[in-house]
């Protein structure tokens, strides 16, 4: 069941079937925290940068091509899922991510001897430290996979988004002929185009886009090379810009060598960036959802101006009853990315001296973020905004018993006459229309030529002779 290992500790056992090693069981023992295992993109990020890493040492002679050939054959295994179900540590763990780190390690050099004729557990040929990563810490791999693995979800997020922003934008034409009162503080106000909201909640999606865009550039200033404090020590200087090159090659992202390795190492602030982006993006999820959920209310007893689409029953006891599930969900969502944040930025903050231990629980929050909202947005598109239906005639009804419409006079009798309309108008229920024809305030021509509703939702002044 299980084979004896031996690290600088002492001795570990370690199941026997494991690809992974002591100080990895050393982690499971450790850190049994959330009983999660690391996110995938964050573990493709370690091994590429292992491949890389190889290759590279192999360019400059360091590592015997024999060896480095297995480590490159056992990576491209791992990437391939051969061994998900042996990266094992916790999220939570030890700063830095040296178990992470250690994990990648072990699991490629047992592999890689198998593929060389030994067995696991042995290390030799292939040594975890001595070979596995050579010419690397885990203070430069682990923000480095970090990186990797942002800037390949942030790629699927930002489709995600560019259709979100269609769809939207698709609606707002769809609706762009239907009137219905505007709301401001929740109350009545002057009148708006349905279509004209959708394509506000399409503008606002586009500048978050535009928003983790901005924050893309700093993700792919790289550190690797920089081995434990940013000096490069243990690393040849041929090898940091070959690592570098081989990673823009085998990932196909815009990845460069940092200026300076020993900031790399520090500084978490494009880490930060991307996250703010992401709340940012959250925060008008948040409320273009509460919007959608009110504007659906009802079916009978709400505004109803919306018909959302019926995605499953609503209750264990009302019959009948549907509520708004991709809406619902998104503000949950969006919750977790706004803490996400939080826990992000305080992380950052606590950095020390050379490094900032607190990188596993950045990569945690970050990716988890990323993941939640990549598998949200296109839900929210396809399954609840693409299906929206309006109600033409309640939202006219609405508008023509809207308070709101005594704005539009204002100009014409006076602030204080159009507050004496709308006063009558709340406390009748009559329109704001019949009160001012009754009180002769206006000519009935000169209303309708005021009233007459499309130049009610642009510039100038409604009624206007110009």
């Amino acid at each position: 069941m299980f084979r004896t290992e031996k690290d600088t500790l002492g001795e570990v056992h370690v199941p026997a079937d494991a690809y992974y090693g002591a100080q990895t069981a050393r982690a499971v023992a450790n850190f049994p925290i959330s009983g999660l295992r690391p996110h995938p993109a964050l573990v493709w990020g370690a091994v590429v940068v292992k491949k890389c890493a190889a290759r590279a040492n192999m360019a400059t002679g360091r590592l015997d091509a024999r060896l480095g050939e297995a480590i490159v054959r056992a990576a491209d295994e791992a990437l391939a899922g051969s061994f998900d179900p042996h990266f094992v540590v916790d999220p939570f763990q030890a700063g830095a991510g040296v178990s992470h780190n250690m994990n990648v390690n072990e699991v490629l050099a047992n592999r890689a001897n198998e593929l060389l004729g030994g067995e696991r557990g042995v290390y030799a040929p292939v040594h975890p430290n001595d070979h596995v990563n050579m010419a690397q810490s885990t203070n430069d791999v682990f923000p480095t996979a970090m990186r990797l693995a942002a800037l390949r979800l942030s790629g699927d997020l930002r489709p995600a988004l560019a259709g979100l922003v269609a769809e939207l934008r698709k609606k707002g034409g769809e609706f762009d002929g239907i009137l219905k009162s505007g709301r401001t503080h929740l109350q009545d106000a002057v009148p708006i185009r349905l279509g004209q909201e959708f394509e506000a909640w399409a503008v606002a999606v586009e500048k978050n886009r535009a928003g983790i865009d901005g924050a893309l550039p700093g993700l792919a200033e790289l550190g690797i090379g920089g081995t434990a404090a940013g000096t490069g020590m243990n690393a040849e200087a041929a090898y940091i810009d070959l690592v570098v090159a081989e990673l823009a090659r085998e990932t196909r992202l815009p990845v460069v060598r940092g200026a300076n390795l020993v900031e790399r190492m520090q500084n978490m602030d494009p880490f930060v960036a991307l996250s703010s982006a992401l709340k940012g993006l959250a925060v008008n999820l948040v409320r273009i959802a509460n919007d959608l959920r009110l504007l659906s209310s009802g079916p009978r007893t709400g505004l109803a101006e919306i018909a959302l689409p019926a995605l499953q029953p609503g209750s264990s006891i009302m019959p009948g009853k549907v509520n708004p599930v991709m809406a619902e969900v998104t503000d949950m969502v969006a919750f977790q990315v706004i803490g996400a944040d939080t826990a992000i930025t305080l992380a950052a903050q606590a950095g020390q001296l050379e490094l900032n231990v607190m990188m596993p629980v950045i990569a945690f929050n970050l990716l988890f973020a990323l993941e939640i909202l990549k598998n949200t947005v296109p839900k929210l598109t396809d399954t609840c905004i693409a299906g929206i239906i309006a109600d033409r005639e309640r939202c006219r009804r609405y508008l023509d018993q809207s308070v709101g419409l005594a704005t539009v006079l204002a100009p014409y009798i006076g602030y204080a006459a159009a507050a004496e309309v709308a006063k009558e108008s709340t406390a009748t229920g009559r329109s704001i229309r019949e009160i001012v024809e009754e009180r002769q305030l206006l000519s009935a021509q000169r209303l309708a030529e005021i009233l007459d509703p499309f130049p009610l939702t642009g510039p100038g002044v409604p009624g206007k002779i110009t």
